[in-house]
């Protein structure tokens, strides 16, 4: 009985002992590749060598590693590494976008429902039992076919993805929070429930939010990337990753790096933001210390 016992208080030796140990070499890696395409994002304007609209006809389909155009040329001309920095751009400001819209709606009617509780509590659970259920993809395509596709739409729209999950974790935590005694003793105080939620449970919950959004980030970029890549996302003459491998897909035999080149930085950033959001959730896991 005394081994069995002692097994779990082992096992979360163990844990704590590995959050103890330096930053992973992947971790900084992927931290790497993301400061590079957050500081890509921000100076496309001025690091890309060509306007994407711009045709050099006499260059078309261009192999990569000439002076001209270090990743080559698409069907039209046009250089793929500055349609590839546009892209890093749009697809990044979609994903953040986004996920601060899906984060702020799910956490808002999480605590909606932590307070309320009763049938407020009983119509955002069953919205979210019905989010969860319903494929998104479907969802947006029709969306996208009726209404058509705009930048400011598709952030939108995007940004009711996942909202779901912030929804569970805000209320579960709000919840948990309330019952404990800095929530009891602010409310004795006088303090009005938004002061209590916003001051005090929100700051005492936002690390595993933040966990949360890392997660949801690298989804939102590849829903966005398949939307863009069935002609749904975004429109010409604006281009993201997925509109990249959506139109590069048609060459794919004859001029590879048209679409190869996007669906190596989705990979790369999708794969990075998921390995360092893995990372700050053992990091930052309230339930060890």
């Amino acid at each position: 009985m005394a081994n069995i016992s002692a097994q779990p208080a082992t096992v979360i030796h163990e844990v704590r002992e590995k959050k103890k140990r330096g930053v992973p070499v992947f971790v900084i890696i992927g931290f790497a590749w993301i400061a590079v395409v957050i500081l890509i994002a921000l100076t496309a304007d001025w690091i890309r060598p060509y306007n994407i609209t711009a045709f050099d006809l006499k260059n078309r389909l261009s192999l990569p590693g000439n002076a001209a155009h270090w990743l080559g040329t698409d069907e039209l001309g046009r250089d793929v590494l500055s349609r590839l920095i546009v892209s890093i751009r749009i697809s990044l400001l979609i994903a953040f976008g986004a996920t601060l819209i899906s984060a702020f709606v799910g956490t808002t009617l999480g605590f909606l429902a932590a307070y309320f509780r009763g049938v407020v509590e009983q119509i955002v659970v069953m919205l979210a039992d019905f989010q969860a259920a319903m494929p998104f993809l479907i969802m947006a395509l029709a969306v996208l076919a009726f209404f058509g596709s705009s930048l400011p739409l598709l952030i939108c729209l995007m940004g009711f993805y996942g909202w779901e999950r912030y929804a569970r974790i805000a209320r579960g935590l709000a919840i948990a929070a309330s019952g404990q005694g800095y929530a009891a003793a602010v409310t004795q105080l006088g303090a009005k429930p938004a002061h209590v939620y916003i001051k005090h449970i929100l700051p005492n919950i936002a690390s595993t939010l933040i966990v949360s959004m890392t997660l949801t980030f690298p989804e939102i970029i590849l829903m966005e990337s398949s939307l863009s890549f069935l002609g749904l996302g975004v429109q010409p003459p604006m281009s993201s990753l997925g509109n990249m491998v959506g139109y590069g897909r048609e060459y794919l035999t004859r001029a590879p790096w048209i679409m190869l080149a996007p669906s190596f930085v989705i990979m790369l950033t999708t794969l990075s933001i998921s390995i360092t959001g893995d990372w700050l959730r053992d990091k930052l896991d309230p339930t060890i210390g």
